[in-house]
């Protein structure tokens, strides 16, 4: 069976144009929003994309994360797409807020999915994979640590609130 490339699956567009668009479209919004180089500067800001651009597509390695990188994305986003569609069809109330605690739960499990990606595609994380297994118990004294400092920042969030709606109470005997 042959199989036939087309131009979305050739390399030269899938390693070349298309990260160079999306590191130019977003430089370019980054500068227009960002007004560094001055009000009404589009020629200028489009001139330094086109350079940032052409730069990073001329580093093969960095173009990989980017490439790596970006299906990530896109699946990460059609999960919260389908948990929205899925709230959305049980959801009572006319306006769809959002609870604080849901908000804090995606962006931390949006930002732990980035940095394990980040550190698999720069081959960063077999490093630390092999500096942590093993007989070091650094990694045991730093998860102790995380695990103590999460059970006292839990300890100290929830005592001060419990402590301010007491003396509240008190106040209004």
């Amino acid at each position: 069976m042959a199989t036939s490339t087309t131009i979305l699956s050739s390399p030269f567009f899938v390693e070349g144009v298309l990260p160079f668009l999306l590191v130019f479209v977003l430089v370019y919004a980054v500068l227009q929003k960002s007004k560094i180089l001055g009000d009404d500067k589009k020629q200028i800001n489009a001139i330094v994309s086109l350079v940032i651009g052409l730069i990073v597509i001329s580093f093969n390695k960095y173009v990989s994360i980017i490439v790596n990188l970006i299906p990530v994305l896109a699946v990460g986003l059609v999960i919260i797409l389908v948990f929205l569609l899925l709230w959305g069809i049980v959801f009572v109330n006319e306006d769809f807020a959002v609870a604080g605690w849901v908000k804090w739960t995606f962006g931390g499990l949006a930002f732990a999915a980035v940095l394990i990606s980040a550190l698999i595609f720069t081959e960063a994380w077999s490093y630390f994979k092999d500096y942590f297994s093993g007989d070091n118990t650094l990694f045991i004294n730093i998860v102790f640590l995380v695990i103590v400092g999460v059970a006292v920042a839990v300890v100290v969030g929830f005592g001060g609130k419990n402590e301010n709606s007491s003396s509240s109470s008190g106040k209004n005997k």
